[in-house]
């Protein structure tokens, strides 16, 4: 897979699904030929770079953090009407399904939306779907920084009564080998046989 394609397919991957099926047919046509049976791939360069954010805690966590435990990262944010908490949704049965496997696995929510997404909403946000969750957020320019390297979509979009706003941002999960180097994607409301095949995978890698 080049690096032209991969971030077609990340740019494309925004919240509905018309483009998600699009960035799929991407990703398989690219990716296939070096992908596990579960759909992972061999590890990529190009997507993924240097970041300093802190935690819901307030603890910094940066690229350095990443090596040593694999990682599903999720890019949303607290606001979200429904393409987030129906990802972390998802998550909780995939963690319930992988049993004990699941503890190997580390789960990261970084924001697109720093202006609103303090340590402290995020704990409160990600504490009622449990505590297998980390959020991630910081500095506006950081986080810009980070969607960056990632090819992360992520575009800001006015409430018609000019109170608020809602963002149009990528829906897929990046999965991380152990050495924080991505590897796959698990698409939006993906079948959960194959999202959990490739969490599997990915713990076992």
């Amino acid at each position: 897979m080049n690096l032209k394609a991969i971030r077609l397919f990340l740019w494309v991957m925004v919240a509905v699904a018309a483009v998600v099926a699009g960035g799929f047919a991407v990703y398989t046509k690219f990716g296939k030929s070096a992908a596990t049976e579960a759909g992972l791939s061999k590890p990529m360069t190009g997507i993924g770079g240097p970041f300093e954010l802190i935690d819901q805690t307030g603890k910094p966590f940066t690229d350095k953090s990443l090596p040593g435990q694999p990682t599903a990262m999720f890019f949303g944010y607290t606001h979200c009407p429904d393409v987030c908490p129906t990802t972390l949704g998802e998550a909780q049965v995939w963690f319930k399904d992988l049993g004990p496997a699941a503890d190997k696995l580390r789960f990261v929510f970084v924001t697109v939306d720093p202006e609103r997404d303090t340590p402290e909403v995020m704990k409160g946000y990600l504490g009622a779907f449990g505590d297998r969750f980390m959020g991630l957020t910081g500095a506006a320019d950081k986080v810009a920084a980070m969607l960056k390297s990632y090819h992360v979509f992520s575009r800001k979009v006015p409430d018609p009564n000019g109170k608020d706003y809602t963002l149009d941002h990528t829906a897929a999960i990046y999965l991380l080998d152990a050495q924080g180097r991505f590897v796959g994607i698990i698409n939006y409301q993906e079948e959960t046989a194959k999202a959990e095949a490739k969490l599997k995978a990915l713990i076992g890698s």
